[in-house]
């Protein structure tokens, strides 16, 4: 597994991994094992962590190549990685944000959802889920996730319509909190995840848990049932 597709640094209580497989950071089946072996080193009992992309992509998503490819068995090896993947950030015991670098589209799009702050930057980019629009069902594993960031007033257009938000137009639909200019993204969502490091371990962990109990069980049912 080439380890440069995603990297991991330290900047003091905060951990960035950043994503970059040099194309459109296609969540393949090598890209979710990456990020696996790297949460493993991020700490859980103190701390924040900020997900990145490369310069002008977030992530496109999964890996149609794989989908389009006919190989059924690797086509689900992939897919449930990737739903495991993001039900591991969901739930990730310290605080979660993400320097959404650029467009960022289906599964790409939920990566967001999971995170507990968000900050995109100016720019012509693109976010939304677009299987629906692509003649695909959402899968249940990541339509739970949705359901706890997607607002009712956007919900027929964010899932069932596949409508694909101006990255400036992404914070009413739950995909982001803000919005800053690209040269500040990495700096402002650093800041903000210094702030975040100091929330108590476990209370934070805790309060996430029960929170969050409820749809950690559906998600792990549908992800069982595949």
């Amino acid at each position: 597994m080439p380890e440069s597709i995603a990297t991991l640094e330290k900047q003091g209580d905060v951990s960035i991994i950043t994503m970059d497989d040099g194309k459109a950071n296609v969540f393949s089946y090598a890209m979710s094992s990456r990020l696996n072996e790297l949460l493993d080193e991020v700490p859980t009992d103190g701390g924040s962590l900020v997900i990145a992309g490369k310069a002008g992509v977030m992530s496109g998503g999964f890996d149609l190549n794989v989908i389009n490819g006919g190989d059924a068995a690797e086509g689900l090896k992939m897919r449930t990685a990737g739903f495991k993947l993001l039900r591991r950030i969901f739930s990730f015991p310290r605080p979660v944000l993400i320097a959404c670098t650029g467009h960022s589209i289906a599964l790409g799009a939920f990566l967001l959802l999971c995170a507990d702050y968000r900050i995109g930057l100016n720019g012509d980019y693109r976010i939304g889920a677009n299987e629906v629009m692509n003649n695909m069902t959402v899968p249940l594993p990541i339509l739970e996730i949705a359901k706890t960031r997607i607002p009712k007033a956007h919900w027929y257009r964010a899932m069932l319509s596949s409508e694909i938000y101006p990255i400036d137009e992404a914070i009413e639909p739950g995909y982001l909190d803000e919005i800053v200019a690209a040269d500040r993204l990495i700096e402002a969502t650093v800041e903000r995840a210094q702030t975040m490091a100091a929330l108590g371990h476990p209370y934070y962990q805790t309060t996430k848990e029960l929170d969050q109990k409820d749809v950690l069980e559906r998600i792990d049912a549908a992800i069982s049932a595949m």
